[in-house]
């Protein structure tokens, strides 16, 4: 029977990682992870309360964003600069994204890749089942103390930039004095715990990934937890390092504010594109002049309210002295070399990630590992070092109407009966346990997933109508569309089984229930997490994982 703190509730390790979770939960790291939620639970009950407050102010007052007053006198002082990031994250042009832990494969082949970062990410490209966790958790610990054979120490594999879940989601499998726990602080807990001194020992971080953040008030609660998780490990004070995603609309009228915060961890901000347009529908989308059109179409990092927040971003970065990095290159590269698809869609990233790098991005990631070197070379061919941070984008002037100016544009059917498609089987990837899945060249996951039911939640909302054909999109156009892209989603899965056939249907009517509620929530996330049927299909997943193992 494993030893647990007073006031804590652990359940039994899943079936087949009797071993992982011994060695992450000791009676040291338990104790660990109860003092560390102990000290900040209702700090983080504040941060998410203050999003409620700020999201009902906004829908009451119908007022939009702008850089605050109060803080002006942080944007205003140009005396402060983030503390310099160590000698490995000065180079950050290509780092590999959606690495999601659990999948040992693709991590160990990562690791043996010339990329420069591996985004070790247990929010958007991660399924967050028990198992996912041990197994993705205990898996960096052995990348970290060299235990698999044949992968290098930590000087000379790309480093390691860990991605701890977002605030909105909870681990149901620990309480803290009655409460499940913050799903962040578990991921935080255990990976510092096992790792952060190793990691720092090598000259190789601790360094993180933070996930949509929506203030600098989260930011400050961050580097609290830091603080507080160096003294506690005896680590000095700077020890760890953190990106920011700018992945709301809200905190892009924070960004120097949230630098501020973390200037003595900051390892930079980092923009992307879908979860940050879905933030516009989260905050705004009952407001008709805030229809975002379809994003296959009319949506990408040239139109200018997202232009203006990646050269906001560059600039705010550059000026303080932190690193800006742009999103993932989502697309998959056909495996004929040679052939005209093939070079399309390099062309098309090249062209891409060209823009970027012109604005100013000191790296981006890829998905795909044969981007790496193509993406390397495009960055040394138009850069001239390390990095960018020379460039502060003086010729930079954005304005709140930049940054909230929605592109013009209607709604395609091929947009709207893709939106449904990529929903719908993100909730199958979820309810088979696996956090992303490719699709038409390409793989999604729950940023991509978060658009997508937006979009077509915001369509139904504001009745509006398809460009091809004037019809309205209704909730039985809907519905009769997704009974059409199943047929597609069917082959896609590859439905062989009664039951595989069943997930996939409950999937369908999931997506439905999302994207026909009078309210919208906030998070796919969390709607999913605190679902009955996710959670019950995950124990599932787990005994059929375990059972496979075995054979």
């Amino acid at each position: 029977m494993l030893s647990v703190p007073v006031g804590v509730e652990l359940s039994p390790s899943p079936q087949g990682l009797e071993e992982e979770y011994g060695t992450l939960f000791t009676p040291a790291s338990l104790l660990f992870l109860h003092q560390l939620v102990t000290e900040f639970d209702n700090e983080v009950d504040q941060v998410l309360q203050l999003r409620v407050s700020r999201k009902a102010h906004l829908d009451a007052s119908g007022d939009l964003p702008a850089f605050s007053r109060a803080t002006s006198h942080i944007r205003d002082d140009p005396s402060w600069t983030v503390l310099p990031v160590p000698p490995r994250l000065q180079r950050r042009h290509v780092d590999v994204g959606d690495m999601a832990p659990c999948d040992t494969e693709r991590l160990l082949h990562a690791l043996r890749s010339p990329a420069q970062g591996l985004q070790i990410d247990f929010d958007d490209g991660n399924c967050p089942t028990f198992y996912n966790q041990i197994k993705g958790i205990s898996n960096v610990c052995k990348v970290v103390h060299n235990q698999f054979p044949d992968i290098p120490a930590l000087p000379q594999v790309p480093v390691l930039m860990l991605r701890p879940r977002a605030w909105n989601m909870v681990e149901h499998n620990m309480l803290v004095n009655g409460r499940e726990v913050p799903g962040p602080l578990f991921d935080f807990g255990l990976l510092m715990f096992h790792c952060g001194k190793a990691l720092y020992n090598s000259e190789s971080g601790p360094f993180f990934y933070l996930s949509k953040v929506e203030s600098f008030m989260e930011a400050r609660l961050w580097n609290n937890i830091f603080l507080w998780a160096q003294h506690q490990l005896q680590l000095p004070r700077g020890s760890i390092k953190a990106t920011v995603l700018i992945e709301n609309v809200l905190a892009t009228f924070e960004m120097e504010e949230i630098l501020y915060e973390l200037r003595e961890h900051s390892a930079g901000l980092n923009c992307g594109i879908w979860d940050y347009s879905a933030s516009f529908v989260n905050k705004f989308g009952h407001r008709g002049d805030f229809l975002l059109p379809d994003r296959s179409k009319y949506v990408n990092m040239e139109k200018r309210f997202l232009r203006s927040y990646m050269d906001l971003l560059v600039q705010t970065c550059h000026r303080r002295g932190a690193l800006a990095t742009g999103g993932m290159a989502a697309p998959l590269l056909p495996p004929a070399r040679d052939s005209p698809a093939h070079r399309t869609v390099l062309a098309n990233v090249t062209r891409l990630k060209l823009l970027e790098i012109q604005a100013g991005v000191d790296g981006f990631m890829v998905y795909d590992l044969r981007l790496i070197e193509p993406m390397q070379k495009l960055f040394q061919q138009h850069t001239g070092g390390e990095n960018q941070l020379h460039r502060v984008r003086e010729d930079v002037t954005v304005t709140p109407e930049d940054l909230l100016c929605m592109p013009a544009g209607g709604v395609t059917l091929h947009g709207l009966q893709y939106n449904i498609g990529v929903g719908i089987l993100f909730i199958h990837a979820w309810l088979s346990g696996k956090g992303h899945f490719f699709y038409r060249g390409q793989v999604e996951d729950s940023a991509t997933a978060e658009i997508s039911r937006s979009q077509v939640w915001q369509w139904i909302l504001h009745q509006a109508r398809l460009e091809d054909s004037q019809r309205v999109v209704s909730r039985s156009l809907v519905v009769q569309l997704t009974q059409e892209v199943m047929k597609e989603l069917t082959e896609v899965t590859a439905c062989q089984t009664v039951r595989a056939a069943e997930r996939l249907q409950t999937a369908a009517e999931m997506f439905l229930e999302v994207v026909l509620k009078r309210d919208f929530p906030e998070f796919l996330t969390s709607y999913l997490n605190l679902d009955h049927t996710f959670l019950s299909s995950q124990r599932e997943e787990e005994a059929s994982v375990a059972l496979l193992s075995k054979l």
